[in-house]
């Protein structure tokens, strides 16, 4: 299969350079682009290029694409945009970096720089800049509004984002927040772990939190220096200095397992109730 290149200037529908990159591709002269090496499988994730049930990769860019062979890049400038399937990249520029292998060239990376957003039919993630390792099928992204959206879900940090799709895997560096409902947890450090849904969509399963984790309900909002959300029963636990704060009542504990469902709350003081320290709590009763 040819990989094909229509170059469109004096079109007057805003003359886009449009390159459709096919799977079996070769450098076949100027105009042409290279084979793609995509990993994982047909079930892979949302937000993903690296999907193995081929297909080819489509580029578009506003001011053209530019070919430099020697330094074996592809870079799309202006309002560009990657495409295979329903998932696409959007950016201000796209860089394509390719390498030979058996006779052949490979995309192995693609760093989008400016006004990033991955997205497919169900998930979107955003930030300043992107850099997609096509052999881990790993994107990390960095800048301002840092952001990953499902339909159920919105995870936020300040550091960095990072979507590892073949375990679907997203992880939030820095002041990170997780929004599930009006569940709202946060941390220095967030982990979501996703599942496949119907349809291939992301659902989550569970989120760890490490550094400064606290989970806000409309009742309860608790503290702890790490902690593990189950989604799926909706049970929270907590360990190391931990706080649970209902209202004007406080309980302090070394451990702590919450049922946001019931609003049910077990305290420890070091994960087994056998340590020589001991459970401490405030409360205050009601007032007509």
């Amino acid at each position: 299969m040819i990989a094909t290149a229509r170059l469109a200037r004096t079109q007057a529908a805003a003359g886009r350079f449009l390159a459709t990159v096919l799977l079996g591709s070769a450098l076949v002269g100027a105009g042409a682009l290279m084979q793609t090496a995509f990993v994982g499988d047909a079930n892979a994730s949302p937000l993903g290029l690296a999907q193995g049930n081929g297909g080819g990769l489509e580029v578009e860019a506003d001011n053209g694409i530019e070919w430099r062979r020697n330094e074996q890049v592809l870079i799309a400038n202006g309002n560009a945009v990657a495409k295979r399937g329903t998932s696409r990249i959007d950016a201000d520029e796209l860089r394509a970096l390719y390498r030979d292998r058996d006779g052949n060239s490979e995309i192995y990376r693609i760093v989008a720089t400016g006004n990033v957003t991955l997205s497919s039919d169900t998930d979107v993630a955003t930030g300043d800049k992107a850099v997609y390792d096509i052999d881990k099928a790993v994107v990390v992204l960095t800048g301002n509004d840092l952001k990953y959206k499902t339909p159920k879900e919105t995870l936020t940090a300040q550091e960095s984002l990072e979507y590892w799709e073949t375990d679907r895997i997203a992880v939030a560096r820095g002041n990170a927040v997780a929004v599930a409902g009006n569940r709202t947890l946060r941390g220095d450090t967030l982990t979501a772990r996703f599942e496949a849904g119907k349809g291939g969509t992301n659902e989550l399963r569970r989120i760890d939190g490490d550094g400064n984790v606290t989970i806000r309900t409309p009742t309860d909002f608790v503290v702890g220096n790490q902690g593990v959300y189950d989604a799926k029963t909706g049970i929270a636990t907590l360990i190391g200095s931990v706080k649970i704060t209902r209202g004007e009542n406080q309980l302090n504990g070394d451990r702590a397992v919450v049922d946001l469902n019931t609003g049910i709350s077990r305290l420890t003081t070091n994960g087994d109730g056998g340590g020589k320290s001991r459970v401490r709590g405030l409360l205050i009763p009601e007032k007509d």
